[in-house]
């Protein structure tokens, strides 16, 4: 009955979307292709991004997440990014043409490969890491966007009349907010508008859903080790709790991923561990250690891969809305089932990135 509430719901959404004349296509030819007879959960298919309106002409003044004044003389129309989480979502609301240098190991992105090949042609300027100063200036933009961690390069940039604005986007709060701004600064408001009501609507249904059931403990380990564990700070434990699951080192202080023990692990003795795609470890790695040999997930053979092939569904960008509906069909494949989270997947990548992707790119076998 729950399930079929809230597929009603979601009915009752589109079809306010569609009266409303809010959401024009990307691609005019491709509208939402879910069947009326036969609902599901994810029936919030991506709602396609509304056509901009003209942007305004005048300065555009903000305070980014740094707490920084930043104006620019009219909505930006050349960027540098320097951080993926930003081109990620610059990408998403289509203002890809308007990127003109790019975070380093920009060829490592296979979302680039896939939906925009060009960005591997253009000059890796900055990342978490280090700013290329020198060759942003020489490009000349309008907008230069970096991550906190390079706070004080924003500042010395600012110093050479660049306008620079510095973005956190680490909890889903956060992430709201950096698709808001960019909205402001490159003058589409409507398509960041039409995207946070998206993401807010499914989260705000899956938590509904989930949110009466059992709440599975559950242990996301990091990149390095699985011995580094999710802080309670992190968006990824954000995800968790909105999935229906508890996040087990949610007692963790701090926004980066900690160290831990084996002992500590066992202690929690977690449900079920997710590993992030991008680990330098495997699964088999951790059901192989003695230490963990007892823990539930390991006995019960809950260890998981959060996908994908495309891109990491964990970060905070704008397809994470994929990683809440793929925890929340692991989590609770009663409520959420794999066809699911896959024709949302397959449908958010078609709207927004113009792009057909396969089940296994997607994290199905």
């Amino acid at each position: 009955m729950k399930k079929r509430l809230f597929s009603l719901a979601v009915l009752s959404a589109l079809l306010l979307q569609l009266l409303s004349g809010c959401a024009a296509g990307v691609q005019e030819s491709a509208p939402p292709s879910a069947e009326p007879s036969a609902p599901a959960v994810t029936e919030t298919v991506a709602p396609e991004p509304a056509e901009s309106q003209p942007a305004q002409s005048g300065p555009v003044t903000v305070t980014d997440q740094a707490g920084r004044e930043v104006t620019l003389e009219k909505p930006a129309s050349t960027i540098v990014s320097c951080y993926y989480l930003v081109t990620a979502s610059l990408l998403t609301l289509g203002q890809k043409d308007k990127i003109v240098g790019i975070e380093m190991k920009a060829n490592s992105r296979e979302l680039y490969k896939l939906a925009a090949p060009e960005f591997l042609e253009l000059p890796g300027v900055g990342s978490g890491k280090e700013t290329n100063i020198e060759a942003i200036a020489a490009l000349e933009p309008d907008l230069v966007l970096l991550p906190k961690k390079q706070l004080e390069a924003a500042e010395t940039l600012a110093g050479l009349g660049i306008p620079t604005a510095v973005v956190e986007p680490e909890t889903y709060e956060a992430f709201n907010g950096l698709v808001e701004l960019l909205g402001v600064l490159c003058g589409c408001e409507d398509k960041a508008a039409a995207l946070t009501a998206y993401y807010d609507g499914v989260v705000q249904r899956v938590t509904a859903l989930t949110a009466d059931g059992s709440k599975p403990s559950v242990y996301l380990c990091g990149e390095a080790s699985w011995l580094r564990a999710c802080a309670g700070g992190m968006y990824q434990r954000e995800l968790i709790e909105m999935a229906g699951g508890t996040c087990v080192s949610a007692e963790l202080e701090g926004t980066k991923w900690a160290d831990i023990s084996a002992e500590q692990l066992a202690a929690w003795n977690p449900e079920v561990i997710f590993s992030v795609s991008y680990a330098e470890y495997s699964l088999d790695d951790i059901r192989n250690d003695a230490a963990l040999s007892g823990l539930e997930a390991v006995t019960a053979g809950r260890l998981y891969t959060v996908p994908s092939e495309i891109e990491a569904w964990d970060y905070p960008q704008p397809s994470s809305i994929l990683g809440l509906l793929w925890m929340a069909h692991i989590l609770h494949p009663e409520l959420v089932t794999e066809e699911d989270y896959v024709k949302e997947a397959q449908q958010f990548y078609q709207t927004y990135f113009g792009i057909q992707v396969t089940r296994e790119q997607i994290g199905v076998a």
